[in-house]
């Protein structure tokens, strides 16, 4: 017995070839494809943590004495002395450096950049 014989569509139908001949979906973005000029706010991931031992010790001090500030006038002068280093080292790292440990800009410093070279939406 023969086999029966199909019509073309048929074929091509099966196969999967008509789907061969058919166009991409044409795709409309729902915004203009340019960059902003400003890009969001992001928080920078907070350092360690700096003067702990001092802290803790201005803390006991406190402690012992029964919160008296006369008493351990050394142990606070000694925390205070410490933040401030650490905020100085902090400013002088933050000024010098514009890139971030991870090799990224801060969204401050990506924002001051994108205002000094505004993004061209219009052709001249």
């Amino acid at each position: 017995m023969a086999a029966p014989v199909y019509p073309a569509w048929v074929i091509r139908w099966v196969s999967g070839q008509w789907r061969q001949k058919k166009r991409p979906p044409v795709i409309r973005p729902t915004r203009p494809l340019v960059l902003a000029n400003k890009v969001a706010n992001r928080r920078e991931q907070a350092g360690e943590a700096t003067c702990i031992t001092e802290m803790s010790v201005m803390m006991a001090c406190w402690k012992r004495n029964d919160f008296s500030d006369t008493a351990c006038a050394d142990e606070i002068r000694m925390f205070y002395d410490c933040v401030a280093k650490a905020e100085k080292e902090r400013k002088a790292q933050n000024e010098e450096d514009t890139v971030t440990a991870r090799g990224n800009l801060t969204s401050s410093k990506v924002n001051k950049l994108l205002k000094r070279f505004p993004q061209i939406t219009r052709y001249v």
